[in-house]
């Protein structure tokens, strides 16, 4: 018998709140002004895995860029 693995393909704007130290209510600013990515699937928002990197990749270019 195999047993499979289920990895996690999106999170809740909880999830990444907790993730990235924000509060709910910046995550969910930054999900509704589209700087975070996210799509609705019911009545519920879900962010891939990618879609947090890519803001935090765009949150630290724009800080090196603003140091340099």
């Amino acid at each position: 018998m195999t047993t499979a693995v289920i990895t996690r393909k999106w999170y809740t704007t909880a999830e990444v709140a907790e993730m990235l130290g924000f509060g709910l209510s910046k995550t969910k600013m930054l999900v509704l002004t589209g700087e975070i990515r996210s799509v609705k699937v019911g009545r519920n928002r879900r962010i891939l895995p990618a879609w947090v990197d890519e803001y935090v990749q765009q949150v630290t270019s724009q800080a090196e860029g603003v140091s340099a």
